[in-house]
């Protein structure tokens, strides 16, 4: 038997922001980082919730690739607040961070009630509005840590592209291709489906026809509201065909090196593609057709494909190698073998369409150097 989970409810739209002057609650913890708080943008939140005399707190430590040690402090002021509604707002460490917050609270004490979550994207990347997956870094090792639980999965996604418009062109590169790296990813999975090969390929089209005018232009707001809405489709695909090697190389590279998450995705992205070629090749292929690319047989449709996402990538100035995101070549040979045994025992390996070694993940690794 086949199944497909959706548990989100989804507004998007104009006035998708006013769902929070609709959601049951007694206190609100707002969840955010601190330029959500210098650029006023949390005071849109705020005002919705003072609208309806909801007292609230706001937690702004939110730092990217946020650590254990940020959601600790967090889990405790939540606690403290006797909050029933979590609102994240952010990009994908704002909204991991509030997951993790619930997911332990709750941990903590299981008695009470589980909090509302309504997660609002201020980047088109992560899918984490929709997702079962949180990923917290562990400074001390160097590792980041994905969570997995029905748990973290947010009760309401607010999607308003009107909090796109100042992410700066570096930022709206690198999580357009991370939403990239989730829709190929779960459209070649194991466990793919007709419901996730469905969202996936339309998040995939809506990459390859905005996310460059998104990049180029800034106020495009139909670009950032379509990259917005791919975000979310990709991640609704891969909270239930899982990903693959892509993300599991990324999150050692990330836990290393510190490589925003989807830059590492990005540079990785079109070694991933020739290696799993052996076993999704024909994915590929159906891929390459979608996109309009030659597709003749399987290897120019595969060929054509890593060719379109290189060029994406040259065309918004991500490097082709991990040697040009700033990491020494000495640090990078000595933490090799660890990345390698990191990214083969990571959750997103087992769905990978094809079964890899760790000696399989270190020539790649290799090969992306």
């Amino acid at each position: 038997m086949t199944q497909f989970h959706g548990k989100t409810k989804i507004c998007y739209g104009k006035y998708a922001l006013d769902t929070l002057e609709e959601l049951p609650c007694t206190r609100a913890f707002v969840v955010t980082d601190p330029f959500m708080v210098k650029s006023g943008f949390a005071d849109q939140i705020t005002s919705h919730l003072e609208r309806r005399d909801i007292p609230h707190r706001i937690f702004s430590s939110v730092e990217p690739d946020p650590s254990l040690e940020t959601v600790k402090q967090g889990t405790v002021e939540f606690v403290a607040s006797r909050a029933d509604l979590i609102v994240a707002l952010g990009g994908g460490s704002a909204i991991d961070t509030a997951k993790a917050i619930a997911f332990f609270a709750h941990k903590a004490a299981p008695n009470l009630p589980q909090p509302l979550l309504a997660a609002i994207p201020t980047t088109s990347g992560t899918g984490s509005e929709v997702t079962a997956i949180s990923v917290v870094t562990d400074k001390k090792h160097g590792v980041k840590i994905p969570l997995n639980d029905e748990l973290l999965i947010p009760d309401v996604a607010i999607l308003d592209a009107r909090f796109t418009r100042t992410v700066p062109p570096s930022v709206t590169a690198a999580t357009g291709m991370d939403v990239l790296t989730h829709a190929v990813e779960a459209y070649t999975s194991r466990d793919n489906n007709a419901f996730t090969d469905i969202l996936a390929v339309q998040a995939i089209r809506y990459v390859f026809s905005y996310l460059l005018k998104a990049y180029q232009q800034m106020e495009d707001m139909e670009a950032r509201e379509m990259m917005l809405l791919g975000s979310c489709m990709a991640g609704m695909a891969f909270n239930n065909s899982g990903l693959g090697i892509t993300h599991s190389m990324a999150h050692a590279l990330g836990g290393q090196f510190h490589i925003p998450h989807g830059l590492a995705n990005a540079v990785l992205l079109p070694y991933t593609i020739r290696f799993n070629s052996f076993d999704a090749g024909v994915r590929y292929r159906e891929l390459a057709r979608i996109i309009g690319l030659p597709h003749g047989n399987v290897e120019e449709g595969t060929s054509g494909l890593i060719t379109a996402v290189r060029g994406l990538n040259e065309a918004m100035g991500i490097p082709a190698r991990i040697r040009d995101l700033k990491v020494e070549e000495a640090a990078f040979a000595s933490a090799l073998d660890i990345m390698a045994a990191h990214a083969l025992e990571d959750m997103c390996t087992k769905s990978n369409p094809r079964r890899p070694s760790v000696s399989d993940i270190r020539q790649l690794l290799e090969q992306a150097w």
